[in-house]
């Protein structure tokens, strides 16, 4: 990859993406039907993601979850996370494929390095390489790795990811050649604010409420400047627009207005950008992705 980071998300004052799956498993689990909870269908993961693509939202999120553990029941998209990319570059046009986040100490930092440079490649500049440190203990053992040390594994696996053309022989070369992703971390990944604030190119924040935001991006302009700051909304959009907003761990059920004003608000506490996720969602999923289009949308992106 060579050292040019254009990040397209940053262009924008603030925009709506959608988190992966799309689906709304959690709202009509049944146990009965045989499938773990938070293992999602994904039979119309194709359609849907074209669909968001068609209606304007900004960005598509993804997950590296390895294995799943019924413990934090949720497989996030199943799919493992570059090889989705890859397929997701392929049937897709303009919205951007991020990744929140790649578990940086549980992968081989080289290949990490040529995956992004190909998902790059495949989709036209449209990644955003979110990154972590991982924070689920079961899975370092089957990796053979210290979970106590990850922080430091983080460290020198980014090095090798943002700088490891600087250690090949001469006429060795990491293919394809693409431009740098930019880099965004989600939460700290057991680094200073500083240290992140310095070194990376945007900051995946875990949800939160407006005014919790508002001190979270206070921190990050005082240690990263204008660099964008992302969070997620896990959303169940009621049919009713007039309905209010009623808080729930991490987001909101509410109508179409409401949703309208709570996206006001991030925007108004410093939020640059906010990922709908919609495992909660009630309704038919095209239905509100829809009307989101149609009615919230148009209020952000002009």
């Amino acid at each position: 990859m060579t050292t040019n980071t254009f990040d397209k998300l940053a262009q924008h004052t603030f925009s709506v993406g959608v988190e992966l799956p799309l689906d709304n498993d959690w709202a009509h689990f049944d146990a009965t039907k045989g499938t773990p909870f938070g293992v999602p269908d994904m039979t119309e993961h194709h359609s849907r993601i074209q669909l968001a693509d068609k209606l304007g939202f900004k960005a598509a999120w993804v997950r590296d979850v390895p294995v799943y553990d019924p413990s934090f029941g949720d497989a996030a998209q199943v799919f493992e996370t570059f090889t989705y990319l890859g397929y997701l570059a392929g049937i897709t046009d303009n919205i951007l494929l991020g990744t929140a986040a790649v578990v940086l100490p549980l992968r081989q930092p080289w290949l990490v390095k040529k995956a992004a440079a190909t998902v790059q490649q495949l989709s036209n500049d449209r990644l955003i390489l979110g990154v972590a440190s991982g924070d689920r203990p079961v899975e370092y053992p089957l990796f053979d790795v210290d979970f106590d040390s990850r922080g430091e594994h983080f460290r020198q696996s980014l090095e090798i990811v943002k700088h490891g053309e600087n250690s090949l022989k001469p006429g060795m070369s990491l293919l394809p050649r693409s431009t740098t992703p930019p880099l965004y971390v989600a939460g700290l990944a057991q680094q200073s604010p500083q240290w992140v604030g310095e070194n990376m190119d945007g900051w995946l924040a875990y949800p939160g409420t407006p005014n919790e935001h508002v001190k979270r991006v206070e921190l990050w302009r005082s240690v990263a400047g204008n660099k964008p700051y992302v969070s997620f909304i896990h959303l169940n959009l009621v049919e009713d627009d007039e309905a209010p907003i009623k808080r729930h761990r991490f987001g909101v059920e509410t109508g179409v207005n409401g949703l309208i004003k709570e996206l006001n608000a991030m925007k108004d506490a410093g939020v640059d950008h906010i990922g709908l996720h919609f495992r909660r969602n009630t309704q038919p999923l095209e239905d509100a992705m829809q009307r989101i289009a149609d009615y919230v949308l148009p209020h952000f992106h002009k």
